[in-house]
């Protein structure tokens, strides 16, 4: 972000209306927000990600570990906040998509006759999750969809309130990544799938959960970012780039009041501020 000298960019403020969470240890966000509250022990075991059935059979034959992630914490997120999907923009966040498919391609582009199915094809591109979502919802709203490595929650996260305010309208943001099989994980050591999704308007309703304040180019800091007293989950914030929100998360669950700090670039970090609705 470049500001001239002298110029203050106002406050980006929108609501918090619905939450979707899915990882190690949690199905849904009511889950994950009593674990994240220290309500209830954090539980170190493998994501289980669900069948996609809001797809047609075909669809859902075809669907991969990302799809079946973005979809559950999608829908989870819209029905928290009584939205019709069909109608809602959205920000698709990923640090590097399917790893699964990744590897299965590579896996086929390393054997002498280097076949590549047309599915695995389709799979691999970074708008995949996008499209799929559509198919399921039946949504013709606008879907951006970006990559910024192990920044990627915070910079979904921007883009997401930069468009509520901006056409006034709420926004779906979906942040997500899935393990990479070896050879790869040596050298992207993702182990786990982690997905979360964010129902941001522009207006407070009676389902506002939070309001989240962007101070203008004071947003982006060299302070460090929040860590998780939690073992397990602080974990796994350093282990998944889409955990990186999970200090926004936690502030949501034990409504927070105040500064939230999240990872972003090298050097660099989002601030908030974060404050619970009655």
């Amino acid at each position: 972000m470049t500001v001239s000298p002298g110029v203050l960019l106002p406050p980006l403020v929108v609501f918090l209306d619905g939450v979707g969470l899915l990882g190690p240890g949690f199905d849904a966000w009511e889950e994950g927000r009593q674990q994240l509250a220290g309500l209830v022990p954090t539980r170190a075991q493998k994501t289980v990600l669900p069948v996609p059935a809001a797809l047609p059979a075909a669809e859902r034959r075809r669907a991969g570990a990302i799809v079946k992630l973005t979809l559950a914490v999608g829908l989870q997120a819209v029905q928290a906040a009584g939205l019709d999907p069909a109608r809602l923009p959205s920000v698709f966040a990923s640090s590097g998509g399917d790893g699964q498919n990744c590897h299965e391609m590579c896996t086929a582009l390393a054997s002498p006759e280097k076949p590549i199915s047309p599915t695995r094809f389709h799979n691999s591109v970074h708008n995949a999750a996008s499209g799929y979502w559509g198919i399921a919802t039946g949504s013709m709203a606008g879907s951006s969809v970006l990559c910024a490595f192990d920044g990627s929650f915070a910079a979904g996260l921007l883009e997401a309130i930069t468009l509520a305010v901006a056409e006034q309208t709420p926004v779906l943001l979906l942040v997500y990544d899935t393990d990479y099989p070896e050879p790869l994980r040596s050298a992207r050591p993702v182990p786990d799938s982690f997905g979360v999704a964010l129902v941001l308007s522009p207006h407070r309703t009676a389902r506002s959960l939070a309001c989240i304040r962007l101070q203008g180019d004071a947003c982006l800091t060299g302070d460090p970012a929040d860590r998780l007293a939690d073992p397990v989950l602080e974990s796994l914030r350093r282990a998944v780039p889409a955990a990186r929100g999970l200090p926004l998360l936690r502030a949501l669950a034990v409504r927070y009041s105040g500064r939230v700090v999240l990872d972003y670039l090298d050097g660099l970090q989002l601030a908030l501020d974060l404050s619970p609705c009655a």
